[in-house]
């Protein structure tokens, strides 16, 4: 019997032999210490780049779009229900296919003029023209004719299934029902915008002294590299409500100096979509008298995971993959390198998000050392004989990288296998991606857009509908991705995606699950009415900030 105890001492040794060499925990807090300023502060990791709704990706553009600019529709912060916001309601064909929204009547741009549905009709338009190259064009195909439009087929954009049936109601026509497109409509690549700015200004219309936005806020400085303010929109709807009149964006280049200034009451929040805190201070964080108070910890709606490259030997052999990805203790991996109470995960899509498999339902390959060799046996590769030397790739970052060198003691210790890890930059390791340069293994999480398994399932592994970068064509998963999206029925589309589960997860084992991610935050105890927002930019209209 292998003895669990001596893994996780290895383990712990060599979580202390990378740890910084500095000890963040010695940093004194001052918390209390100084007087708290009138505006709230945060932290944003790394470079905004835009916040053109129709080029961004990222969680900090979309952090800053959500403040800015309003969605068709949005989330309940509890149950994440669709709910109306320039919406008031929406009504659906018999079919399925034809979606009427109303909008509210007393919602403006920052210029005066009224948003309208040719605002919302306009952006759609503008973000599927194939000139734009938005990034998430493709969640937009399901609106009638938007794929053939935006790949060239289509050049007529009057075309594009939607229209202003009057000033304040807009219609979608879709190419098959679609129950999830109410959270799609308030995603930002659906969100109105000013065309008669943008037209004047082309690409600096986002610039502070040109920009028009509708939100609860607007943008007021925009220092490059370094700081961002907001301020609250007074032509907002409902700015009587908007608590926080200031926000301030704090571009920090790493976790450790985001620690020091939240210690140095420099910031009111630190940590999940923001800037995540120090992997190797979470322990010290979490019996810090001064900070036990401010620690929060809650579901982030992304999965950890890992990929094979399916058509590269031998991860081509789905034994093989069954071998590696049982291998995994993901719950040791948990407990000793991220420590942030993350759920192991065998599937794909994050509960409790719907068509995800719960946990308990045991769908997908868990740790399981013995039978991970019985599979490489199988495989034709007794105790790791003759077994190549396989890659796993993973983009520059501390986390990333112990997880990368945890997985590796694994399958030298479980299989007698080797492999070589490679640490990438971000541009270097998003260019080896693309078939056929996909490395043997390489290290990737997806986070919702909204609240449904066709998001994950469809929108990251369908053979021909996705980026697929596993280079995986199995046509039962194709056929059961298309059969979901075409059928509006909830319970045939969960029985659905759970046998999708199964094929990717289990019978294929076409990408290992590492855990389902959770979001750890301080926050400042001034700081009331804070709520975590698993899905897109948080709710800051509706946080306060003590007097």
């Amino acid at each position: 019997m292998i003895n669990k105890n001596i893994i996780a001492i290895v383990f712990v040794f060599f979580l202390l032999s990378c740890g910084k060499s500095e000890n963040i925990s010695t940093i004194n807090n001052k918390t209390n210490q100084q007087n708290d300023p009138p505006y709230l502060r945060l932290p944003i990791e790394g470079e905004i780049g835009t916040i053109d709704p129709g080029y961004i990706q990222d969680m900090a553009p979309i952090e800053i779009v959500e403040q800015l600019f309003l969605g068709l529709t949005d989330f309940d912060p509890k149950t994440y229900e669709v709910t109306p916001e320039l919406a008031t309601h929406w009504t659906v064909s018999p079919d399925g296919t034809v979606y009427r929204f109303y909008l509210r009547k007393d919602v403006f741009w920052t210029n005066g003029r009224a948003v309208t549905a040719h605002d919302v009709v306009w952006a759609i338009q503008r973000n599927i023209s194939p000139e734009v190259e938005c990034l998430y064009a493709y969640v937009m195909y399901i609106i009638k004719n938007a794929e053939a439009i935006h790949n060239g087929t289509i050049d007529d954009i009057s075309q594009l299934g939607v229209y202003a049936i009057n000033d304040y109601t807009v219609e979608f026509h879709l190419e098959n029902p679609a129950a999830y497109f109410p959270s799609v409509a308030g995603l930002w690549i659906f969100r109105p915008l000013p065309v008669e700015i943008i037209k004047k200004y082309d690409k600096k219309w986002t610039d502070p002294e040109n920009i028009v936005t509708n939100g609860s806020y607007i943008l007021d400085t925009w220092f490059e590299g370094s700081l961002m303010v907001l301020k609250k929109n007074p032509k907002y709807y409902d700015a009587a409500n908007v608590n926080i009149d200031e926000v301030h964006y704090h571009i920090i280049p790493e976790s450790y100096a985001g620690l020091v200034m939240y210690k140095n009451n420099d910031l009111d929040v630190l940590g999940g979509t923001y800037l995540r805190l120090p992997l190797t201070e979470l322990n010290e964080i979490k019996i810090d008298p001064d900070l036990y108070d401010q620690y929060r910890n809650k579901p982030l709606f992304c999965t950890y995971f890992y990929g094979f490259n399916t058509k590269k030997p031998p991860v081509n052999n789905p034994l093989v993959r069954k071998a590696i990805s049982a291998a995994v203790d993901r719950e040791l991996l948990i407990e000793v390198i991220t420590r942030g109470d993350e759920q192991p995960a065998t599937t794909f899509t994050r509960p409790p998000l719907f068509g995800s498999c719960d946990p308990s339902e045991g769908v997908g390959v868990g740790f399981n050392p013995k039978q991970a060799r019985l599979w490489l046996t199988e495989a034709g590769y007794p105790d790791g004989k003759n077994f190549p030397k396989i890659s796993i790739v993973h983009n520059a970052s501390e986390t990333h990288s112990r997880v990368a060198k945890s997985i590796k003691s694994f399958l030298k210790y479980y299989l007698n296998i080797e492999v070589e890890v490679k640490s990438l930059e971000w541009n270097e390791y998003v260019n080896i991606l693309d078939q056929p340069n996909t490395p043997h293994i390489f290290r990737t999480g997806w986070c919702a857009d909204y609240p449904d398994a066709n998001n994950w399932l469809n929108d990251v592994f369908h053979p021909r509908k996705s980026s697929n970068f596993i280079g995986w064509n199995n046509q039962e998963f194709a056929k059961l991705m298309d059969q979901a999206q075409q059928n509006n029925d909830p319970k045939i589309r969960k029985k659905l995606y759970r046998r999708a589960e199964q094929i990717l997860c289990d019978e294929e084992a076409a990408i290992i699950p590492i855990y389902f991610e959770t979001a750890q935050y301080l926050v400042k105890k001034r700081l009331k009415g804070w709520y975590h927002m698993a899905i897109g930019g948080q709710h800051i209209r509706n946080w306060s900030l003590e007097k």
